[in-house]
């Protein structure tokens, strides 16, 4: 599956890469099925009042960090006194119940939760963010269009489907006389032959071909999961197959503030098998960097995240703990 002189021992393998892309296309497709005949959601299914939630600082965690890893959570920063805020919370409302499932507004109140806005930075309300997979996205403040809300909203849900492979909660459309959800997408293909071709150049050590056969299906399918997986996987071996791993080491070791060192130090760990050391040495180097050079180190622990797969327990501690480093 991997060069000869290359130890993959703990990462994921393209074999549960690909059992997990099959399941996630027929969790597509079944919801799309469920949808286009008027049937309710499988068990599970929440009412469309459980996705608008109030939330505070003590509950901020459970409420919202570990949330967004299954959807994507919209927080509403409001005030009582706040003439705007009653116009556009009543609106986020009802856009995230249309939503059907792919969005949850979580509803938190400035002067009950000043730490909450502190740590946002928040200048004035209404203040609208996002946080997906533990990652804060201002979207916008203030009185906005409701055609501008739905054209960001919608593009939030776009990111998060193809970036993440988040798709939301099930939701059943007859509780409380919600409005069935629209019709999901079903993904693109088959790729069969492209994916086979991807996993031969891997077996044969052409990770370059490989690259780019994933990148073919992906141009197709950005949501392709076993592309995406498959495509983190390559990559990585491309950088640290000519790597001396002592030189390597000794470096990240001298130079603890160092981007470069730690994302090759990390990069190793991970091809190692050591899974959480790698996550714990970028999280840890976020914390320590500012402007470009921390930018660069939480897009590969972003990165690294997807060649061990959104659903790994120990991706979900590591978007928490990044969440806790940024925000």
């Amino acid at each position: 599956m991997q060069p000869r002189n290359m130890s993959m021992s703990g990462v994921v393998d393209l074999a549960a890469v690909k059992a997990a892309g099959e399941a996630k296309a027929k969790a597509e497709q079944a919801r799309a099925e469920a949808a286009r005949q008027g049937g309710g959601a499988p068990g599970g299914a929440v009412p469309p009042s459980a996705l608008v939630i109030d939330v505070d600082e003590a509950g901020f965690e459970s409420s919202v960090l570990q949330l967004s890893n299954e959807v994507p959570v919209v927080l509403d920063f409001w005030a009582e006194w706040c003439e705007p805020c009653k116009q556009l919370g009543p609106l986020l409302e009802r856009l995230t119940v249309e939503a059907g499932g792919r969005l949850v507004l979580a509803k938190i109140d400035v002067d009950a939760n000043q730490m909450l806005m502190q740590q946002f930075g928040i200048q004035g309300i209404p203040a609208v963010f996002a946080v997906v997979a533990g990652q804060v996205l201002p979207l916008f403040q203030g009185a906005v269009p409701e055609q501008q809300i739905r054209e960001t909203l919608a593009q939030l849900v776009q990111v998060a489907e193809e970036r993440f492979g988040i798709l939301g909660l099930p939701v059943d459309p007859e509780a409380a006389g919600a409005p069935a959800a629209a019709a999901a997408p079903v993904p693109a293909g088959p790729y069969d032959a492209l994916l086979e071709a991807a996993v031969a150049a891997l077996d044969a050590g052409d990770l370059g071909g490989a690259v780019q056969a994933y990148k073919n299906v992906l141009a197709d399918d950005p949501a392709n999961t076993e592309a995406k997986l498959g495509l983190a996987q390559a990559e990585l071996l491309s950088r640290v197959q000519h790597m001396n791993p002592q030189t390597v080491r000794a470096e990240a070791a001298e130079k603890p503030r160092d981007p470069a060192a730690q994302m090759a130090a990390a990069d190793l760990d991970l091809a190692g098998g050591h899974v959480a050391d790698a996550f714990s040495r970028l999280v840890d180097t976020v914390r320590v960097t500012a402007g470009e050079d921390r930018d660069a180190v939480r897009v590969r622990l972003l990165e690294l995240f997807e060649v061990i797969g959104a659903d790994d327990p120990r991706v979900t501690a590591a978007r928490t703990a990044l969440a806790r480093v940024l925000f």
